[in-house]
Order: structure tokens, then C-alpha cells, then sequence
């Protein structure tokens, strides 16, 4: 599965960072930055949890 970040969208919050540190983390500007986009086995319900949290919906895992 792939994680699809809308960075026009992304607002920072950092809620996914939250709830996924594995798979992404805030850069030093507050820009999210996704350490992995292919994502398998229990990363893949890390990816889940952190498109749920997201406020502006800018992360998808298709």
C-alpha cells in the first residue's frame, strides 16, 4: 500500500506525526515529510490511524 501525502492541503498540525512517528515526521519549517510512502504489514494500519487524525484529510493510504 501507498501512502499519498496532498502537500497543498497539509497544514502541519502534526497529529499524523502523532499517531505514525515511524512512517513521517515535521522537518524544521513544520512541512510534513513522509520517511516511507510504500507501507506493509502493521505500517499499514499506522498509515490508517494517521489519514484518520489528520484535520484537512491531506494524507490517504491507497
Amino acid at each position: 500500500m501507498k501512502i499519498v501525502l496532498d502537500r497543498p492541503r497539509c497544514e502541519g498540525h502534526g497529529l499524523c506525526e502523532e499517531a505514525a512517528p515511524q512512517l513521517m515526521h515535521l522537518d524544521d519549517e513544520g512541512e510534513l515529510v513522509l520517511d516511507r510512502e510504500e507501507v506493509d504489514g502493521a505500517d499499514v494500519a499506522l498509515a490508517n490511524a494517521a489519514a484518520r487524525v489528520c484535520p484537512v484529510a491531506a494524507l490517504r493510504v491507497i
